[in-house]
């Protein structure tokens, strides 16, 4: 059995079964994570006695003959922007660099009580603020198809971990596509919940109503058991709304014929990959010919959403990570005079470039004479978005779009261009900004051999439709 390609079932079976162990699993794993992760750069700590230890109550269960937990022995790995009590944080920071929160996620805590064996934190852009995983601030993740491209952002680790076969399933955060886009760049299933599906409680905060925890995977189905494992009312989080969780899996294999998927011109203009365009146009036609039902549905405020975006977000992110200021956690700079001066060293070495890029951004946004300008005129846009989707979808059961305009770009290729790079997330950002749940899946390659994404987008609260839909075209 080769250990390292299982998916979640399969994987959780074999431990059931004493095919194999879970101490087994996570140690091939390991062993994985040794040979490769030192050109890839997907993990930034190890958590192999905490590992190691789920696996052994997991393989005791097993000897008992209990039934396991959903994720009984699977190794995962968590996105490091999620609190890990007791292992370091750091949100790919060096502002955070040694902090090791009390606490954990609740995403996590429900992964860990559902059997899963959490091998590490995974790399990711500073704060989640990126498209390429270059900004983070210990070193760049590489695409695990080709060493010289980027994996996507801000998940970039996470994706990269699944599509090396270093984890079976990963955690993510998704604030503009940060899920979407590297599932997408790497040829894995990236799902991003509803907003408010999944409790934000240990989720280290970028833009507060943007943020949403998700799942990259190597199948659907896996996709399915982890959201069904994550999602529900926390009460530790006030926005976790309290909506029934349904059996996702149950759902798959519901048939899609009859069901009607809306196609937007916005998102097949210019700027559209010609190779991407026609991957995806193949993959419409795959659908169509499931039963599926094309719509032409227009969403017409779909130009304003990168600047709409880029306002709130850094607007909440200059509100966020005003905490960080040397005082009470996180890096503080030494031999300093004044307070002031402690509160600024702190921060400059801390925090970099795209950071400050983004707080100062945001801080002006929200400065006096500018807030109504700037600020208060992106959440009137936001709004018009979000009735968009609201519109279309009393025509349609879900909306299929590229998920990028371009297959994985070169290492270094947008970096000093932050405005190329932010275009990047042009058909992801929409989905954050109205609240709604999507799905990357694998549908083609380019010449280069390089993954391209479909994305489906569904109703608030609907994961389940875009999920059968993902695994009728997936299993096709």
């Amino acid at each position: 059995m080769e250990l390292n390609s299982l998916t979640i079932d399969v994987a959780r079976t074999a431990v059931q079964e004493r095919q194999t162990s879970a101490v087994a699993l996570a140690e091939a794993h390991y062993a994985r994570i040794q040979k490769e992760d030192g050109q890839i750069g997907a993990f930034l700590t190890m958590s192999r006695e905490r590992a190691l230890q789920q696996a052994e109550r997991m393989d005791r269960m097993a000897a008992e003959g209990k039934t396991l937990p959903p994720l009984g022995g699977v190794p995962v790995g968590i996105k490091d922007v999620m609190s890990t009590r007791g292992v370091r944080t750091t949100a790919g920071s060096k502002i955070l660099d040694k902090y090791v929160p009390p606490y954990d996620c609740t995403a996590v805590a429900k992964l860990e009580s559902a059997g899963a064996v959490l091998l590490g934190k995974m790399n990711c852009d500073e704060f989640a603020m990126g498209s390429s995983n270059e900004n983070s601030g210990f070193h760049s993740v590489r695409n695990p198809r080709d060493l010289g491209r980027v994996p996507g952002g801000s998940s970039g680790g996470s994706a990269a971990a699944v599509a090396a076969d270093m984890a079976v399933a990963t955690l993510g955060s998704d604030t503009g596509g940060s899920i979407r886009q590297p599932a997408s760049f790497c040829g894995v299933v990236g799902l991003m919940p509803t907003y408010g599906r999944v409790s934000r409680y240990g989720l280290i905060a970028f833009a507060s109503s943007l943020d949403h925890i998700g799942s990259l995977t190597k199948t659907v189905k896996d996709a399915a058991i982890v959201l069904s494992t994550i999602a529900g009312r926390d009460p530790m989080d006030s926005t976790s709304a309290d909506v029934p969780v349904p059996d996702y899996v149950a759902e798959l294999d519901k048939p899609v014929r009859g069901l009607r998927l809306g196609v937007a011109k916005e998102y097949f203009g210019e700027g559209l990959d010609e190779e991407v365009r026609q991957a995806v146009e193949g993959a419409i036609e795959a659908l169509k010919k499931l039963g599926c039902e094309i719509v032409p549905v227009s969403l017409p405020h779909t130009p304003y959403a990168i600047p709409t975006y880029y306002l709130i977000a850094t607007a909440e992110a200059s509100s966020n990570l005003a905490r960080y200021d040397g005082v009470r956690y996180g890096h503080r700079a030494l031999e300093v005079k004044t307070l002031s001066e402690m509160y600024r060293r702190s921060r400059d070495e801390g925090f970099g470039a795209e950071v400050k890029r983004r707080i100062m951004l945001g801080t002006y946004a929200l400065s006096a004479g500018y807030y109504d300008a700037y600020y208060l005129k992106a959440q009137k846009v936001r709004t018009l978005l979000t009735r968009d989707f609201e519109q279309a979808f009393q025509k349609v059961d879900a909306i299929v779009t590229p998920t990028s305009p371009t297959a994985a770009f070169r290492l270094g290729e947008k970096t000093n261009d932050p405005l190329a790079m932010y275009l990047a997330d042009i058909y992801t950002v929409t989905a954050d900004l109205a609240g709604i749940p999507g799905i990357s899946v694998p549908c083609g390659q380019t010449r280069e051999k390089l993954p391209i994404g479909l994305q489906i987008l569904g109703k608030h609260f609907d994961e389940a439709t875009i999920l059968r839909i993902a695994h009728a075209y997936e299993q096709r």
